[in-house]
């Protein structure tokens, strides 16, 4: 199931913060769908190491969408991935 999370108004550090406190809430088939006003090179590989992968699409110049989910999810992981190969 898709959760959205809308940090593209917030000033740094916080829109970190909101997406590795929101990963952390995911249950299993669950993919996280952030919106970012720039891609955010610092989270990804926070996620990593947490055991999360991640997929960015540049919407626009100042929009990207990030979809995350657990790497151990192959429900959640498939479920994200029709969303952004539209």
């Amino acid at each position: 199931m898709e959760k959205r999370l809308d940090v593209s108004m917030l000033e740094p550090c916080e829109p970190l913060e909101r997406t590795l406190e929101a990963v952390q809430q995911l249950s299993s088939g669950d993919f996280l769908h952030v919106m970012h006003r720039r891609e955010p090179h610092l989270l990804y590989p926070l996620l990593e190491k947490s055991g999360f992968v991640w997929h960015c699409v540049e919407e626009r110049s100042d929009q990207y969408a990030i979809y995350i989910w657990r790497e151990s999810d192959q429900v959640a992981g498939k479920e994200a991935t029709s969303h952004f190969s539209k």
